[in-house]
């Protein structure tokens, strides 16, 4: 069972949350996320990341790009007929391209084409008026054989607005069910994404879609801003994983949506650890221990003051819109040169110590003079500091009293 979300905003916080209605999560760990330098998924990992994407409620999962080679083609293929979730395959504004989407069974085809001038003239040698009429044929083909199209100007957000205006009415008109706005180098910002969104919205009834990079650090934010903006969807994948810096990242995106914006994604956020976990593994690209969400830090407290507040209730130091159990993590307190006495007396009892007042200030003392020394304090650690220091066992106060 999914825990209960709507933990109320403290008294005193940003507690507006009518700003959203809806988030769908369009998840592209398996293809975005695997163009990160040096990360390569087996057929094995495809198929073990996208059944644990489909079991949480992912709405659509990117698989891949199918033309790219014969085992990525089967690998597509098995995920779009083995999950529940819309399964997207990737092409460029190229009969092949969008033909092999087509053969590997998926549902929705995802084209996209540069529409930046940089891009146009330095990378693909075309004209602006090709681009559009590539984009507008690419988009005739995949509705004429019935699949949902989403298209991509690619660089959109490097792209002179009439021009990307241009390009976004046309794919419109030739029936496009999603326009993806691609901030591709990562250079938005919230406030000016926000307001391109908005314009792209006024200018097309297809629904609109957000895929933001990280090369700022504003991926995750920037992704928010298009979805306030009236975009529908987000494109994330796991970790941030991706291209350069990455993406926005899957966990912090439905965690905002579900914890800031108090709004339902329909994702089953308690097996987000356990799938960061795999994605970290598979990928072979480690998680940062300060990451958002899932970072082994995300939920540990050393510091005394704030490992005795959470002792006491963990909504002192912690959001309490969003706890460990909401995304399948465990609280910890972590021993090291900032850990107090209420944090030293809570392991030594947990470990079935029964420590005086004194005991714990001794122990406390041993603690913090180890961590200075850029030194892990573990459980046997802990224990030799209190079996050193003369603090019983509960069993052995017991049998003294028996």
């Amino acid at each position: 069972m999914i825990p209960i979300r709507g933990v109320e905003f403290f008294q005193g916080t940003l507690d507006s949350t009518d700003e959203i209605e809806s988030a769908r999560v369009f998840d592209t760990t398996l293809r975005d996320g695997e163009q990160s330098p040096g990360t390569s998924f087996s057929y094995d990992d495809k198929r073990q990341i996208a059944s644990i994407l489909d079991e949480m409620g992912t709405h659509v999962i990117e698989a891949g790009f199918p033309v790219n080679s014969d085992a990525e083609f089967e690998a597509v293929r098995d995920i779009a007929s083995a999950t529940s979730s819309t399964t997207c395959g990737l092409a460029r504004v190229v009969d092949g391209d969008i033909e092999a989407a087509l053969d590997s069974g998926v549902e929705m085809v995802h084209t996209f084409v540069s529409t930046s001038d940089v891009q146009i003239e330095d990378s693909m040698h075309a004209t602006r008026e090709e681009v559009v009429q590539r984009a507008v044929d690419s988009v005739e083909r995949i509705k004429e054989a019935g699949a949902t199209c989403m298209f991509s100007p690619m660089d959109a957000t490097r792209t002179d607005e009439e021009y990307l205006l241009e390009v976004i009415e046309a794919v419109s008109d030739a029936g496009t069910d999603w326009i993806n706005i691609p901030d591709t180098c990562g250079v938005a910002t919230p406030t000016r994404f926000r307001a391109m969104i908005e314009t792209v919205c006024a200018h097309t009834d297809a629904r609109v879609d957000v895929h933001t990079h990280d090369d700022f650090g504003l991926a995750s934010a920037n992704a928010l801003a298009g979805i306030e903006a009236g975009a529908a969807q987000a494109q994330v994948s796991v970790n941030s994983i991706g291209e350069r810096a990455g993406n926005a990242a899957y966990e912090e995106y439905v965690m905002a949506v579900e914890s800031l914006y108090q709004c339902d994604t329909g994702i089953d956020t308690t097996r987000i650890t356990e799938l960061s976990e795999i994605v970290e593994e598979k990928s072979g690209m480690a998680t940062p221990g300060n990451k958002p969400i899932v970072g082994d830090n995300a939920f540990s407290h050393e510091s005394g003051i704030h490992a005795a507040g959470v002792i006491e209730n963990s909504d002192t130091f912690e959001p309490g819109v969003m706890t460990p159990e909401m995304v399948g993590a465990e609280r910890k307190l972590v021993m090291g040169k900032h850990t107090g006495t209420h944090s030293v007396r809570e392991r030594l009892v947990e470990c079935g110590f029964d420590p005086t007042d004194e005991q714990v200030r001794a122990v406390t003392r041993r603690v913090k003079d180890y961590g200075a020394e850029k030194r892990r304090v573990t459980v046997d650690i802990l224990e030799r500091f209190a079996e050193e220091a003369g603090v019983e066992r509960q069993q052995e106060q017991e049998e003294v009293r028996a």
